[in-house]
């Protein structure tokens, strides 16, 4: 772990990444892709100190008041963060700002901010996406090996739901001969629908591979899936897209659920619906800002 100061946190799309780097250990993880120039070990996470002084400046200037997201690149709640707690920090001026919240995590972490994001929630709107990849809790501990395992995101969920707090899951990826299959879709599908959750973001069942996570990956599967390597080298070569042989099944079987149970599916839908802010929520709360 390194920390650096940043010159600025928000992106156009008022997205933010405290942390650059990740110590989870999923073996399929685009953001260990060279083209994101990291400069350092992955594992050795940059951490952006100045990060909740920059965030208050930017709230502070917009003139408008909008989503906050975080977590496309870097989960917010990795372990440092029980140490450092900067994504505490700038949870607790987005509520104060009046803010509304997009976060993405695989962890159970999550739940101590459960007071912050229930708060964010009553007076604009926070959505809590939460990936699940594998059902199988065996097969999860080898693919996503350093945080909490599909039914403990599962129980976030349920707690989520339990309090208002609306949520989305990224059903991706699924790796191809490994938990493409129906039975682990179904698994998930069960899951999302006992939750409640908002919508299911599932871009197609495969990954995506490029120079940097695809060496990565193939070292894991040599690892925990031996032969698996040169079957992928012989089906895709070194193509970025890799599609399973189910996804056309699959893919019918999450729209279809979907469908029946009123969650939405959309891609386009739902980051519509992250963008989305309340205007009109929690008025009076607003106005002593």
């Amino acid at each position: 772990m390194h920390y650096v100061d940043a010159k600025g946190i928000l992106s156009s799309e008022n997205g933010m990444n405290l942390y650059r780097g990740c110590t989870h250990g999923c073996i399929y993880c685009d953001s260990r892709s060279r083209c994101y120039q990291f400069t350092h070990d992955f594992e050795d996470i940059e951490v952006k100190r100045n990060a909740p002084k920059l965030l208050e400046k930017a709230l502070r200037s917009k003139r408008k008041r909008c989503m906050i997201g975080t977590g496309a690149m870097c989960d917010p709640y990795m372990q440092c963060e029980e140490e450092l707690k900067l994504t505490r920090q700038c949870l607790e001026l987005i509520d104060e700002y009046g803010y509304g919240l997009a976060v993405q995590t695989k962890s159970d972490r999550i739940l101590r901010d459960l007071d912050l994001l229930r708060s964010i929630n009553e007076k604009t709107k926070c959505v809590v996406q939460m990936t699940l990849t594998t059902y199988d809790e065996d097969l999860c501990r080898i693919i996503e090996p350093n945080v909490c395992t599909t039914r403990r995101r599962f129980e976030v969920l349920k707690i989520m739901q339990e309090h208002g707090i609306p949520t989305v899951v990224w059903m991706s990826p699924l790796l191809p001969f490994i938990n493409d299959t129906k039975e682990n879709v179904e698994g998930i599908l069960d899951y999302c629908i006992q939750a409640g959750v908002y919508g299911i973001l599932c871009f197609g069942i495969g990954l995506t591979l490029r120079q940097g996570n695809r060496e990565y990956f193939y070292e894991k599967l040599d690892r925990y899936f031996p032969g698996l390597h040169e079957q992928y080298h012989r089906k895709y070569g070194f193509a970025y897209e890799i599609a399973s042989d189910n996804n056309a099944e699959l893919m019918k079987l999450v729209r279809e659920r979907c469908r029946e149970h009123h969650i939405v599916c959309d891609v386009n839908a739902l980051f519509a619906y992250f963008h989305e802010f309340p205007e009109n929520k929690g008025y009076e709360q607003l106005c002593l800002f």
